[in-house]
């Protein structure tokens, strides 16, 4: 009978009772990633306040420059230009204290843990989603750099959209993320170099699918092409940068610094934790096993790419790998989704890890001895700087007017390194007229400040490091056999402990009255 219940047949259900879990499911893991948020933000503000080191204040000072200057400005640096220019409109807003320029940082690194959710929803499953937002909101590697003021969170988040991308759209066939992932790979060319290394290895993992029959050939070509167009216009300079800039204080990353790429990333602790349920997850075969090793495998493409380029031109830095943690991040939430108990409790061991690590609270003494030299100091003094990149920071703590002197001759512009071929423009000058020009600029009665680097141990090896060295041993050796000089102040009053970024500053005025 029409209308009438049959006996075993299904009742329909009202799509209000189907939307309610759902809607009460999505409330549940919204109001999950927004207490990672708060939680993760708390974690990442204990450092907020210390003195810029070198990169952060040469950083300011790059965004310093009227916005159609930057560009220009970096053939002198050597990194692309995306992130100056959001630093500079910031800046606009925030100003140039710590706190204020770091908090661009951090909202990069909270950024990351909604489309970390995303990310490990879409490919993996709701576990893997909370797993991979849990694994942005306490990475070391994001905790540390949510407190600098450098591009390595929007990297991050960047790899990130980028790697998902690429799986949705060659391996789901959501063509839509075709412009995602050219956009996110675009974006990242004009943040940081080391975005050519994470091009390559997706390129590598698409050849592969390719190979297998896998993918067509059209989608990643027509990627390809529209990444090189948007991106071919910052090619002279980046050849430029090449050529003349580079990375004169980076050593050849040895083997060791390979295989310890993940411990830099995810924490020292945390990383070796994590290798037994990873392991024993892609061991499962679960259904997203494909998805859990082609991440995995960009990921430590990305690495290798970079260290082999080291060997040829040194350019590596722990700072760099942000680029590779984004495919990490969620290739490894992926592989622990399905894991059981064990896995919990290895997990809840890195969470306590992560939320007790905080990254050092020092992260150089420059303010610190600009702030005890700086009531000795009077507009027309000049500051002679063993160490060129180290002028921005200290021209940033010391009071205005001061004339700035390196190895190389006069400062035209403190608020920018000048790194074209930095290490032959030390070592074709001579000390001794460097500290004669130095002197005759100073105006009658004003004070020499000589900056030398104070060398932790071992003395690292980079051609600048050893340069600089010398040029310091020299110039130190001039001003106190100098008879027109008598010391009057230094600092800090005792160079231990030695650590990376620290100077000392002696203080000199005239010897006869």
């Amino acid at each position: 009978m029409s209308g009438s219940y049959r006996r075993g047949a299904a009742l329909p259900i009202p799509a209000r009772a189907i939307a309610r879990p759902v809607l009460r499911g999505r409330a549940a893991d919204a109001a999950l990633v927004a207490a990672l948020v708060v939680g993760s933000c708390i974690l990442r503000t204990g450092a907020m306040r210390a003195g810029y080191w070198t990169d952060e204040s040469i950083a300011v000072g790059i965004a310093s420059h009227p916005l159609t200057e930057i560009p220009a400005t970096l053939r002198l640096d050597g990194s692309p230009p995306l992130y100056y220019l959001l630093l500079h409109a910031w800046i606009a807003l925030a100003g140039t204290s710590e706190p204020a320029t770091r908090c661009l940082s951090l909202a990069f690194a909270l950024a990351v843990i909604p489309v970390a959710m995303w990310a490990g929803t879409t490919l993996f499953g709701r576990r893997a989603g909370l797993l991979a937002a849990a694994g942005a909101a306490g990475a070391p590697f994001l905790t540390q750099y949510a407190q600098e003021t450098r591009m390595y969170t929007l990297v991050v988040l960047l790899s990130l959209v980028a790697c998902t991308a690429f799986v949705l759209a060659f391996l789901d066939g959501r063509r839509v993320h075709l412009i995602t992932l050219g956009a996110a790979l675009t974006t990242l060319l004009y943040t940081h170099n080391w975005g050519l290394f994470l091009c390559a290895a997706l390129a590598g993992a698409w050849l592969t699918l390719l190979a297998r029959g896998r993918v067509g050939a059209r989608d990643g070509l027509l990627v390809a092409a529209a990444v090189v167009v948007l991106y071919a216009p910052w090619l002279p300079t980046l050849a430029f940068q090449a050529a003349h800039t580079g990375a004169p204080w980076a050593d050849r990353p040895s083997p060791l610094l390979l295989l310890a790429a993940p411990a830099l990333l995810l924490g020292t602790i945390g990383a070796p934790l994590l290798v037994a349920p990873v392991v024993a997850g892609l061991r499962r075969r679960d259904p997203g096993h494909e998805r859990v090793v082609l991440l995995l495998g960009i990921a430590a493409a990305t690495v290798v790419l970079a260290w082999i380029a080291s060997q040829l031109q040194p350019a590596w830095a722990t700072r760099y790998l942000a680029v590779a943690l984004g495919p990490l991040l969620v290739g490894t939430a992926g592989a622990l989704a399905n894991g059981g108990r064990r896995t919990a409790v290895v997990l809840a061991g890195v969470a306590l890890v992560w939320a007790l690590w905080q990254p050092p609270s020092v992260k150089s003494n420059v303010r610190t001895v600009a702030t005890r030299i700086a009531p000795l100091l009077r507009p027309g003094d000049v500051v002679l700087s063993a160490s060129p990149e180290v002028v921005p920071n200290l021209a940033g703590y010391l009071p205005a007017g001061l004339r700035f002197y390196t190895p190389s001759g006069p400062v035209t512009d403190v608020r920018v390194t000048d790194w074209r071929d930095v290490v032959a423009r030390i070592r074709g000058t001579s000390p001794r007229e460097v500290l004669d020009s130095a002197l005759a600029a100073r105006r009658p009665g004003a004070r020499l400040v000589l900056i030398t680097p104070i060398v932790h141990q071992p003395p690292p090896q980079a051609p600048l490091w050893r340069a600089e060295r010398v040029r310091s041993r020299e110039l130190r050796a001039l001003v106190a056999a100098d008879r027109r000089l008598r010391q009057v102040a230094s600092a800090p009053a005792s160079v231990w402990p030695r650590r990376r970024s620290q100077v000392r500053a002696d203080v000199y005025v005239s010897a006869t009255p």
